[in-house]
């Protein structure tokens, strides 16, 4: 790390410095706006509607078809203003504009009984889900490429919001209002995910790194609660991830190196005018480094996306989506100390197949989708200890084959209907080796067998939103069923209300139940486990939302989870699994995510907290900000009847970030972030722990501030982007739970990097 300080001063200056001829073309390129404005109820195209390029006096109108066209814009990143008469107002925000490719953006107007164009206040910069009207953020590609210390991470980005936890910086296992990283839903283009992350844990959804390619991603959806009937099968979050289309004029792409990959990124139009397709890989070259370094675990990995898409006429539209994660390991254990360091935790390599095909109809009053997906994830891992014995072996593959059938209609003014069916067939094959295995604890747990097991899961869905005058409010429900397990069915009613006390201020309110099936590894480490019952979470949420101004919004929410039917060990009575599916997991946190003992569904627990929130978004006003601010508390309750703090129990979290826009080249941010420590259990002086001492003590306060350059070079055809990113700024390294060193007979601390620059180029041409 001493030799990096150098090295990064020399890039900078590079990136700092341009030659005159560079100058001199940066203010001449232009880039284009192109795109459609429908109804949102009716998907009807809007004649007429405006577009403004706020901050200028740039704008267009659209045509009889909703189409419209902007051309010779000043490259830059804009907010881009849409209104029409009867329509509430649209604002996107971080719109980049690039002389490399035209940008296209389609906008839906709701119709609304507000005259808006007789106030002065402008509206429309925070959209939100219509299936989650409050506990939602969502957040454009633009948003998430610029987070400091995000590595352009749409997992990472998340952590950044209120409610959220993560128990290390060097993963992005999200804790969503208490909740385990096993809770949290992902949704690629209307495919559920079972993770989006290389290296990830079985059973949970978190991992060091996201394989969704950022630069193809429209925009996030993110709900830490209340949200609709249409989700289920987790219990706190949901992350929907939208994809966008490929440019239609022409071939085009990206080359990038970054901190810890290069890729390749090709677009263009398919045959015919209405259809293009995307494609991108991307390899880690951190091997290299770490193998060069003579690290003993040196991990890999490639990702491949690919999607195409075209419309067969005005109402009808298929997309095909592909994507590939191929992660491996390397260990080397040539010297004692590679081999002690590498039995620590299990290596795992992974593989993770996703394809899908979507078709969307849209009707008089509304529209249909159709999707026909696949997720297959492969696991190949194994501990040795240091003597290269076998501790822990598993090869096992998940593979989920869906159809998801869903009508989105607009039955009155007044009037939203939705309803759907959702059809998994579940294939899970492993083998499992565990040798005779104490834990810290003191209990012997094992397991040695082979699992083929065939299953469904099935849901149906409803919900109705009705406005009654300002009121709106949001009823439906879903039942699901799991044939993996004894007691297969689960129903979820759901309730939220949305009240304006004002234009600028609303009150919200969601009371609902949620479901989840246990993890299949759960299930077939011990015949018993197949009783099991769905877990469930009772959720209630109160907030309000207020705009100080049209570009900055407040919000206060507070919430209550109640959980049931959690998965409790009978052999270790103090342990549920909630406390469990953060990190790598193995012999050094007793295998406890995996389930392998007989589990009942006792556990119980609760979740509350507090947050708020502040956000002010770029508009003419050349800079944004976010300000969160959480308190969360989170006990669970295990066979033996003892209420103790959850694993992830953090009392308050902090997080400020924003950024300032200098020019149209150059772009400067920063995060802070502060959360207080995670309970862990204590090492006796023999290296063992107390099961009456589990999760008693907790970790210090953990703080650390990250910066982000930014620099455009705009030419006719393309463009080069290159910024610094440097994490953890005054070197204060995070310090997690102490663990145990055999060979010291002593416990060591747990800590992470402390300061780490990274640089990034990328040409888009």
């Amino acid at each position: 790390m001493k030799k990096a300080g150098p090295l990064v001063l020399v890039l900078f200056l590079v990136l700092l410095g341009s030659t005159a001829s560079l100058q001199a073309a940066v203010n001449s390129p232009t880039g284009t706006l192109t795109g459609r404005v429908t109804d949102r109820n009716s998907n009807e195209p809007l004649a007429g509607a405006n577009i403004l390029l706020l901050g200028t006096n740039i704008g267009a109108a659209t045509n009889l078809d909703g189409n419209y066209s902007i051309a010779t814009i000043p490259p830059g990143v804009y907010a881009i203003q849409f209104s029409s008469v009867g329509y509430g107002q649209v604002v996107r925000t971080d719109i980049s504009i690039s002389p490399a490719r035209p940008t296209e953006l389609d906008v839906e107007l709701e119709p609304t009984s507000v005259a808006l164009e007789e106030v002065t206040f402008r509206a429309g910069f925070f959209e939100k889900d219509p299936d989650a009207k409050l506990s939602t953020v969502v957040q454009s590609s633009e948003e998430i490429r610029r987070l400091p210390g995000g590595f352009e991470d749409v997992a990472r980005a998340i952590s950044i919001l209120p409610g959220v936890g993560q128990p290390s910086p060097g993963r992005n296992d999200l804790v969503v209002r208490g909740g385990a990283p096993s809770e949290n839903l992902y949704l690629v283009d209307n495919i559920d995910v079972p993770n989006i992350n290389h290296f990830g844990t079985q059973g949970a959804s978190g991992g060091p790194q996201s394989f969704i390619n950022l630069d193809y991603i429209d925009r996030t959806s993110f709900s830490t609660g209340g949200f609709g009937a249409r989700y289920g099968d987790r219990l706190s979050s949901v992350l929907t991830i939208d994809l966008r289309e490929g440019r239609k004029d022409k071939i085009g792409g990206k080359a990038t190196i970054s901190a810890s990959q290069f890729g390749l990124n090709i677009e263009g139009p398919l045959v015919g005018e209405d259809g293009s397709f995307l494609f991108s890989a991307r390899r880690s070259y951190l091997d290299f480094i770490f193998e060069a370094a003579g690290f003993a675990f040196v991990p890999e990995y490639w990702d491949f996306l690919a999607k195409a898409n075209t419309s067969i006429n005005a109402t009808n539209q298929i997309s095909v989506l592909g994507i590939a994660a191929l992660d491996n390991v390397k260990l080397f254990n040539d010297s004692q100390d590679q081999r002690y360091d590498n039995a620590r935790i299990p290596a795992t390599d992974q593989n993770t197949y996703i394809g899908g095909v979507t078709w969307k109809h849209l009707f008089g009053n509304g529209f249909t989708n159709v999707t026909l997906g696949q997720t297959v994830t492969e696991f190949n891992t194994i501990q040795l200890d240091s003597l290269l014995n076998p501790v822990f072996s598993n090869s096992s593959r998940e593979a989920e084959t869906s159809l998801r059938a869903e009508v989105v209609a607009r039955i009155s003014e007044n009037t939203e209907f939705t309803a759907g069916v959702q059809q998994k067939f579940v294939g899970f094959n492993a083998d499992l080796l565990l040798p005779p295995f104490t834990t810290s604890y003191g209990e012997v747990i094992t397991v040695d067998e082979s699992y083929d097991t065939l299953s469904t899961k099935s849901a149906a869905y409803g919900q109705v939103s009705q406005e009654f005058g300002d009121l709106l409010i949001t009823a439906g429900g879903r039942l699901d069923a799991f044939t993996m397990i004894d007691n297969p069915y689960a129903f979820s009613p759901r309730l939220s209300a949305t009240y304006p006390l004002s234009m600028l201020t609303n009150v919200n309110a969601s009371v609902g139940r949620y479901h989840q099936a246990p993890s299949y590894i759960w299930l077939v480490s011990n015949p018993l486990n197949r009783k099991l019952d769905h877990l469930q979470a009772d959720q209630v949420v109160l907030g309000f939302d207020h705009l100080i101004r049209f570009d900055v919004r407040v919000s206060i929410e507070g919430y209550y989870k109640q959980y049931a039917n959690y998965p409790t060990s009978t052999s270790r009575p103090y342990l549920v699994l909630a406390n469990t599916g953060a990190g790598y997991g193995g012999a050094e946190n007793n295998f406890s995510a995996y389930g392998l003992e007989p589990l009942v569904s006792e556990g119980t627990g609760w979740a509350r907290g507090l947050e708020l929130f502040l956000q002010k978004k770029a508009s003419e006003l050349p800079h944004y900000a976010t300000a969160s601010l959480s308190w969360n508390e989170a006990r669970f309750t295990g066979l033996d009847g003892v209420e103790r703090p959850s694993s992830y129990d953090q009392r308050w979290i902090f997080n400020i970030g924003g950024g300032f826009l200098f020019s149209r080249t150059w772009e400067m941010s920063f995060r802070f972030r502060l959360a207080t420590g995670r309970p862990y259990t204590p090492f006796e002086s023999d290296g063992s722990q107390d099961p009456a001492k589990y999760n008693t003590e907790r970790t210090k306060i953990n703080h650390s501030l990250d910066l982000r350059t930014d620099r455009r070079w705009f030419f006719d055809n393309y463009t080069l982007i290159g910024y610094i990113d440097i994490q953890n700024v005054y070197n204060n390294g995070y310090v997690g739970a102490p663990r145990w060193d055999g060979r010291k007979g002593r416990t060591i601390e747990d800590s992470s990097i402390g300061l780490l620059p990274s640089i990034g180029l990328s040409l888009e041409f």
